[in-house]
């Protein structure tokens, strides 16, 4: 079985309360973890909630990375979406640990768009021909 893509999903646990609270830190480090892991950047948005917490996504061209904070829990929230060879997400999750300053992380890997398709390549876009 080959997969189109792979899906981190992370729970950040014991971050900087202060960092989850500040959309600006947020978005520069949401967007500066794609570029560390060689993805390419479409935009992103993030938003402020009230009293505190911040939501966010990074659509990359390989897919998206979100992220929401509950800064009272000291907690994030964040999903990696990869598609295709040129990325590696944990170098994305690792850098985001370090940047919320998480203590302690669970996670896990998904593989998705799973398909059986013998000894032939999937095809990842630009390369992909319209069926």
């Amino acid at each position: 079985m080959q997969a189109l893509g792979r899906q981190i999903l992370a729970e950040f646990y014991n971050c900087d309360s202060e960092a989850l609270k500040d959309e600006k830190y947020i978005g520069e480090a949401m967007v500066q973890a794609c570029i560390e892991g060689k993805a390419t950047v479409v935009t992103h948005t993030f938003h402020s909630f009230s009293p505190f917490g911040v939501s966010g996504v990074v659509v990359i061209a390989e897919s998206h990375v979100a992220i929401h904070t509950w800064p009272e829990y000291n907690y994030a929230a964040v999903d990696i979406f990869t598609c295709g060879e040129t990325i590696e997400p944990w170098v994305l999750f690792d850098f985001l640990k370090e940047k919320l300053g998480s203590s302690h992380v669970s996670q896990m890997e998904l593989k998705r768009g799973l398909f059986d398709i013998g000894d032939k390549k999937l095809l990842f876009k630009p390369d992909a021909e319209v069926a």
